[in-house]
């Protein structure tokens, strides 16, 4: 009897294998780790039935033969992976590595070894069993699998090394180059800028702040002096303080007094740093002139009254470069601009506002008006041809007060609530209002923003009343537009905020802003500073400036001509020189108007004439309210 293809048992031979797949130069450890890895086999047939059924004959002797192998290609493993991922080698052991892997491996390199072992594994069962559709799986044993995937793994590690082409190199650079652009923050001279409270002995403490329900800043400065309105009984007051006079005001401080109604706005003039002008609840605006070193008794004489509102006045604004052009706003819808220096109302801009006038604002030549209304639309008037020549009607859909105001490059920067709410900020182009350059929601505060803009930095405040910080942002013609730079935060909330012009800042220090915050009992100097280490002046942060000098005067404005404002150098620091008084000329209206008059009446009447000359001579201050009764004393000519 014969024994054909039968081996003998006791004798552990490479005969035992016949029933595997004879892969050319390739380990048998690889082999035997691929399949457990592949989790394939081979299904019985008559070719292996032998192998099969002697399969536990064999097994002791292929699991030596497996333990050989493995270990041996260990070994080759232990030493060409410090090869591959250690730099201290010499070039030596890389090359013998190398030869050592060449033995084991005929295949190319550019070609991984498991793609090698599923090619060879696939051949030959396509050749043993062509009949078979779906291999069985086997399921190895689990300690040999965990030993030969952390075998396998490391000669993929070692071998299947991917080579990282130059041409994805340079394809993946512009982008790493474009994300890390994307994360640089916005370079900014602005974006240091930080808030700082002064000390409390440099504040001005014990001060009643107004209580009244009106939407303005309560507060006026200016190099000289800072004007807060106050609780006063039996009318409207305010207080004007020299900047210099900090700590505790005695309840017994002078203050200015005239109105017999509370205050709701005041405005320095910025051509006289001595006259303020006040508009109230008694529908009446006047113009006052203080003392070149203060109130010493309660002033409530002003120099003129000016009298043309039916309802309270809210908003005071004075002409950015005529010299006694002064803006009126009242709650009767009302904008009237005058000139106080013959206290006569100019200009009249009626049937324009349907409804409670929020803000009002000059432009930076003072040739142009914006205007927030309560019917939710923004307008721009050239108040001398008294036309509309822009308007966008829901620039902000909310019910709650609107602001606007003029940048210098000519775009309207407002503020406002959206629909539901949330506080907004908006740019416009006055030539395209359809659309906004750009909106921002901030929060869902109540609180009206007040805005602040320094027209030399493009830098704008916004200072919530009930809130507790100051929000400043840059505006540049680059998107968003708007930038966002940082915030000011403190925990008592503000009734009003003042703000200093550019030529009251101190320029040894860096200061680009200073803010006066009204609390319920105190008024708090907050100063902007840009930190800079040199003590030099900077041109960057101080360009120049608009000074106190008036560019046309007021009869030349009204005649149609414009004047850019007069711009002074910060670099010595801000000298105030002394201000001429302010006098209102009103005798040479009413001569005209009684020339006429007494040509046509007899001698009878000049004694009427003499009396009314001797009324503008003795009180020029009451005229505006006695003119009519005056001059119905002389007779109608027949």
């Amino acid at each position: 009897m014969t024994n054909e293809g039968k081996a003998t048992p006791n004798k552990c031979t490479s005969e035992t294998m016949t029933g595997l797949p004879q892969l050319t130069g390739i380990p048998v450890a690889v082999m035997v780790a691929a399949l457990s890895l592949v989790g394939t086999s081979i299904a019985p047939s008559e070719e292996s039935q032998y192998s099969l059924d002697n399969q536990s004959k064999d097994e002791k002797c292929l699991s030596q033969d497996v333990t050989m192998e493995t270990e041996h290609v260990s070994q080759q493993v232990t030493q060409s992976t410090p090869a591959v991922h250690s730099d201290e080698k010499s070039t030596q052991d890389k090359d013998e590595t190398a030869s050592d892997i060449e033995k084991h491996q005929d295949t190319p390199k550019s070609r991984p070894v498991s793609e090698l072992i599923k090619e060879n594994i696939l051949q030959q069962e396509k050749l043993k069993h062509p009949d078979l559709t779906k291999p069985l799986e086997t399921k190895p044993n689990g300690v040999l699998e965990q030993v030969q995937t952390v075998k396998v793994a490391q000669m993929l590690a070692a071998f299947d090394s991917h080579k990282k082409s130059p041409e994805k190199a340079l394809e993946r650079k512009p982008s790493v180059r474009k994300d890390m652009f994307k994360r640089v923050v916005r370079a900014s001279k602005f974006r240091h800028v930080f808030g700082q409270a002064v000390k409390n002995d440099q504040c001005y403490d014990d001060i009643r702040v107004s209580r009244v329900t009106w939407d303005s800043s309560f507060c006026a400065v200016n190099p000289k002096f800072v004007a807060l309105i106050i609780e006063a009984s039996g009318g409207g007051a305010f207080l004007v303080l020299p900047l210099h006079k900090t700590g505790r005001i005695d309840k017994a401080y002078p203050t200015v007094c005239g109105h017999t109604g509370p205050v709701l706005d005041i405005d320095w003039c910025p051509h006289n740093d001595q006259v303020i002008a006040s508009g109230s609840e008694d529908c009446t605006v006047m113009v006052w002139q203080i003392p070149e070193n203060g109130l010493v008794t309660n002033l409530s004489e002003p120099v003129v009254v000016l009298e043309g509102h039916s309802k309270r006045v809210g908003i005071i604004t004075w002409h950015p470069t005529a010299r006694n052009v002064l803006l009126s706003a009242g709650c009767d819808n009302l904008i009237i601009i005058w000139n106080v220096g013959t206290g006569e109302a100019m200009i009249q801009l009626e049937e324009m506002h349907p409804d409670v006038i929020f803000s009002a604002c000059w432009n930076r030549n003072g040739s142009l008006i914006c205007t927030a209304c309560k019917d939710k639309t923004i307008r721009i008037i050239d108040p001398r041809k008294e036309e509309v020549i822009g308007e966008k009607e829901k620039a902000h859909e909310g019910a709650r007060p609107m602001r606007a105001i003029f940048l210098s490059d000519g775009n309207i920067f407002t503020t406002g609530f959206s629909r539901m709410s949330e506080r907004q900020l908006a740019l416009w182009n006055p030539q395209a209002m359809d659309e906004p350059i750009t909106v921002h929601e901030m929060d869902t505060s109540n609180g009206v923003l007040l805005p602040f803009y320094d027209p030399d930095t493009s830098v704008v405040y916004l200072c919530g009343k009930g809130d507790s910080s100051i929000r400043y942002f840059e505006i540049t013609d680059e998107a968003p537009f708007v930038h966002y730079l940082n915030s000011f935060a403190s925990k008592e909330p503000q009734r009003g905020m003042g703000y200093m012009p550019k030529r009251g800042l101190d320029v040894n220090k860096c200061e680009i802003a200073r803010f006066y915050k009204l609390h319920e009992r105190k008024c708090e100097p907050i100063i902007m500073t840009v930190p800079r280490k040199s003590d030099l002046f900077q041109d960057d942060l101080y360009p120049d400036t608009a000074g106190p000098d008036c560019a046309i005067e007021a009869e030349d404005w009204f005649e149609g001509k414009d004047g850019e404002p007069i711009l002074i150098s910060l670099k010595n620091g801000y000298v105030p020189g002394k201000n001429r008084d302010l006098k209102v000329v009103k005798k040479n209206i009413l001569d005209n108007k009684l020339s006429n008059t007494t040509e046509k009446t007899g001698p009878a009447n000049k004694c009427a004439s003499s009396i009314v000359s001797t009324a503008i001579f003795y009180n020029p201050i009451k005229l505006e309210c006695h003119r009519w009764k005056l001059l119905a004393w002389i007779p109608e000519s027949p």
